[in-house]
């Protein structure tokens, strides 16, 4: 499995921490989880971290079987309506997104 993340690396402009929350909620969830091949969405908010000097306050994982299916999404109409509406989210942060691709194994916990 692969998963695509964008981390959010910076501060949610003061005073705008609700507004920011209840943006991607009300209209990014609803584009990300419509992305094509998509298998799993996950949205993360950072409620601490041992490093205060470089926060993140959020992180979304997009969880595809291949590489190829990422490809083919992020071709999709859907991203560019993803990136269109995340402009007004970044309106909201001071700081970069970094998108990054793992390859991933997963265990049981016992």
């Amino acid at each position: 499995m692969f998963i695509r993340c964008a981390f959010f690396k910076g501060k949610i402009i003061h005073g705008l921490e609700k507004k920011f929350h209840l943006y991607w909620e009300d209209n990014l969830v609803p584009l990300w989880s419509s992305f094509p091949n998509l298998l799993e969405l996950r949205v993360m908010c950072e409620v601490e971290s041992d490093d205060s000097e470089n926060p993140f306050p959020l992180v979304m994982a997009m969880k595809f079987d291949s590489r190829k299916k990422i490809e083919e999404a992020l071709a999709s109409s859907t991203r560019w309506k993803s990136k269109e509406a995340s402009k007004e989210l970044l309106n909201m942060f001071e700081g970069t997104v970094i998108h990054t691709i793992f390859d991933t194994k997963q265990f049981i916990a016992f």
